[in-house]
């Protein structure tokens, strides 16, 4: 079952998430070349001072400044939706 939408830069560390929206424009170009996209499961490893937010794609780490994550709309899931690694 998914909650609501919020923000990247709010969600709890350990946390499991499914991406529910990414912005438009160049910001929006650079994280599909990530795999970052839509419908996609992360996994917030770590929420570093200043804000960066460090997720984790499959096997991929990958660290996402505050005003970025900002504009990244994430989900919490439970574990039984998150596709077996």
């Amino acid at each position: 079952m998914k909650t609501d939408p919020i923000p990247l830069h709010q969600v709890r560390k350990g946390s499991r998430l499914v991406i529910v929206e990414i912005p438009e424009g160049r910001s929006r170009s650079q994280l599909i070349r990530l795999g970052v996209v839509k419908g996609e499961f992360i996994r917030c490893l770590e929420r570093l001072p200043g804000g960066t937010v460090v997720i984790q794609k499959h096997r991929q780490e990958i660290a996402i400044g505050v005003t970025l994550a900002r504009t990244i709309l994430v989900a919490y899931v439970n574990a039984g939706e998150q596709p077996k690694a």
